[in-house]
């Protein structure tokens, strides 16, 4: 079943009423009883609330004759929480602490009720950005810290956590080492042979694209080159080819003796 575009909710209703009737349509669709019972609205638009002028001392309510609407009158309420400017303020300090993969699973956002913040290390929580944060607003409420000596503190417990948990990562490195595993190559590692390889690449297209330049420049420096440099090979050639066609013509004149004899 087609309909033209466009088409309103209620002509939808009525041209499946004619498909039954025409007997096009064997079943009813079921919504269509739902449609009957309760039709759907014809205005799909949000109306403007109407504004009315402050009424006159001695006299009644007059309407409006322009009616405002606001520019934000679809646009959500903007909400700020305590933390976002923690959060700005750190991750503006440790951009790279984006770039470690992170889960993208949601909390529900009770996070100091949920967690015994008295210490940065939860058990069961990665480490990352947010514990600083809501270590940070916990030293604020119970400790009584200012924003920048809450921030001090769980920024030095942060990294000696980070240095501790690096020193683990190389120990167990060399020590898998040691009874004969191979590491494959790092990402730094791969990144730098490709842009090696990348750069290798540019300066071949670069230097061709400098020989070329060269060569126009030469070109337009001395036009009549062009035409008087010739090699030594096709000058041979060009000078045998007209000595065999001189040799082929045949001569339509004959010597002076002939004709007198």
């Amino acid at each position: 079943m087609a309909f033209s575009q466009g088409a309103k909710p209620l002509r939808v209703y009525k041209e499946t009423t004619q498909l039954l009737r025409l007997g096009i349509l064997r079943k009813e669709p079921p919504w269509y009883q739902v449609v009957a019972s309760v039709p759907p609205s014809t205005i799909l638009i949000r109306t403007a609330p109407v504004e009315f002028d402050s009424p006159a001392q001695d006299g009644p309510r007059v309407m409006s004759k322009k009616v405002k609407k606001s520019k934000r009158f679809f646009r959500p309420r903007h909400i700020q929480y305590p933390e976002d400017d923690l959060r700005k303020t750190f991750f503006a300090d440790h951009p790279w602490e984006l770039a470690r993969p992170r889960i993208l699973v949601e909390d529900g956002g009770n996070d100091n009720l949920n967690h015994d913040w008295s210490k940065l290390q939860q058990p069961g929580r990665a480490l990352d950005g947010e514990s600083v944060v809501q270590r940070q607003m916990w030293l604020m409420e119970y400790k009584e810290l200012s924003t920048s000596e809450a921030y001090d503190v769980a920024r030095k417990e942060f990294y000696r956590l980070r240095m501790r948990s690096d020193i683990e990562r190389r120990i167990a490195a060399e020590e898998a080492r040691s009874v004969g595993a191979f590491f494959g190559k790092t990402h730094l590692q791969v990144g730098l042979e490709l842009e090696e390889r990348a750069l290798l690449a540019w300066k071949v297209k670069a230097q061709e694209a400098v020989a070329r330049r060269q060569q126009r420049i030469e070109a337009m420096a001395s036009p009549g080159s062009i035409d008087t440099d010739v090699t030594d090979e096709e000058a041979t050639t060009d000078t045998a080819g007209l000595a065999n066609a001189t040799e082929s013509r045949p001569s339509s004149i004959e010597p002076p003796n002939a004709q007198g004899a």
